[in-house]
């Protein structure tokens, strides 16, 4: 710790609650609720809410975890170094893989449900052709302006931030009124299975803590600031997807199962057809930046392994004219653009998840490892009472989650971190791999 904290005393500590709670709302708020409504409604029908009660239970304790490792480990890395710190640079190698391919299938997702919008807008881009061709178009339009140099990348992504919170406040505002009571009741209570199932597909809508935590080493006052901004950011999302999905489900009623763009059908059904225009205008805005700052994020992490030696040491090469790592860009955009071009968005999204548990898991160990150990670099840490259980807690319900994920999705994750583990011990016995840097 002592080492890490050296390597950071350049970094100024400007981050407030506030602030930190935006930029958590900001990453969390991706693409998923865009679509989701209407995936949870196919599965639990009018009882979808429930769903969301039970993740938003399930991050409420892992955001417990997140919470007090976080003021434990002030350092640059979000989850990537609460797990090195408590167990060690082999598995905070395995959770740093983890976090590069949460963000690697949750961008190829954002990409499909951002294709599936602007299809609505322009017919001519519908169809398989189509939307492969518009994929591929926008990755490679968005890997060429991260080559080119990351301030015009960031320029973009910050202009693109309000879109993503205008519509959705406008839908749920407007929307209560025009909700029939009828389409709310329930007609039956779903199975605990289907419920597990389509809570891990939630999961999905509620990422983003661990990408937001990552610049842990500039908060101010972390012990107090880091939990405090993850409950703020955690209680207003949980808030607005579940009034969103009240508000869809109130005014499609059954039509919301089988709606490809169910927030802007329910926004046309509100207002007319510029509505539903503007959510998918406002939606279509948000994923693009939303995929527009992952790949400009992404590739960091390639970059990194390939400086450290788990890849090939091309990878890490920077353009002598502009000065970004662009092998990585290139290469992360082609992965992402090939797995948005060959799945679904629910496929992606239960992919992703099961990772993204996982890695969370890792985590709410690291928070009861840090506790046990005594660990605190950041001020007094923050706890709560009988706060020692809440990560075991979390990891019982994490487990009872992935008891609906398949074999098929568990060897898919579970071969990831087989080659992440043969790299780090083939870098390892060649003397050139080390713990990884998030910067």
């Amino acid at each position: 710790m002592a080492t890490a904290a050296a390597g950071e005393s350049g970094l100024v500590r400007a981050i407030g609650v506030w602030g930190l709670a935006a930029a958590i709302v900001n990453v969390t708020l991706g693409g998923g609720i865009f679509a989701l409504p209407a995936i949870v409604a196919g599965s639990l029908g009018a009882a979808a809410p429930l769903a969301y009660l039970v993740c938003a239970a399930a991050m409420g304790l892992i955001v417990i975890g997140f919470a007090e490792a976080g003021s434990r480990v002030p350092f640059t890395g979000g989850p990537y170094a609460y797990v090195e710190v408590a167990f060690g640079p082999f598995v905070g190698f395995l959770s740093g893989v983890l976090l590069w391919s949460v963000a690697s299938l949750a961008v190829a997702a954002v990409a499909v449900v951002l294709a599936t919008n602007l299809g609505q807008l322009v017919p001519a881009l519908q169809g398989r052709a189509g939307t492969a061709a518009l994929l591929v178009g926008v990755f490679a339009v968005l890997g060429a302006l991260n080559v080119a140099g990351v301030r015009r990348a960031s320029a973009f992504n910050a202009a693109a931030t309000v879109a993503k919170l205008v519509p959705l406040l406008l839908l749920l505002i407007g929307g209560a009124f025009a909700v029939s009571p009828s389409n709310l009741a329930w007609d039956h209570a779903p199975a605990a299975g289907s419920v597990a199932r389509t809570s891990i597909l939630l999961i999905f809508a509620f990422a983003g803590i661990e990408s937001a935590l990552a610049p842990s080493g500039e908060v101010r006052d972390p012990a107090r600031t880091v939990p405090r901004a993850v409950l703020i950011a955690m209680v207003g999302v949980t808030v607005l997807y579940i009034g969103l999905q009240l508000v869809a489900q109130g005014v499609l009623g059954a039509e919301l199962a089988t709606s490809r763009t169910p927030l802007a059908d329910a926004a046309g059904r509100v207002f007319g057809g510029w509505g539903r225009v503007l959510l998918l205008a406002g939606a279509s805005v948000s994923m693009f930046g939303y995929v527009s700052g992952m790949t400009l994020a992404i590739p960091r992490a390639v970059f990194a392994f390939a400086r450290d030696g788990y890849l090939p040491r091309a990878v890490a090469s920077v353009h002598p004219r502009f000065h970004t790592p662009w092998v990585a860009i290139v290469l992360q955009s082609a992965i992402a653009c090939a797995l948005a071009v060959s799945s679904t968005f629910e496929r992606l999204a239960i992919l992703a998840n099961l990772a993204l548990l996982v890695l969370y898991a890792m985590c709410c160990l690291a928070a009861w490892q840090l506790r046990r150990r005594g660990v605190q670099g950041g001020g007094v840490p923050f706890t709560v009472p009988g706060g020692g259980w809440a990560p075991l807690a979390a990891c019982a319900v994490i487990a009872w989650m992935l008891t609906s994920i398949r074999a098929e999705e568990w060897a898919a994750v579970g071969g990831c971190l087989v080659l992440a583990a043969l790299a780090f011990l083939i870098a390892r016995g060649c003397g050139r791999g080390r713990a990884p840097t998030v910067a």
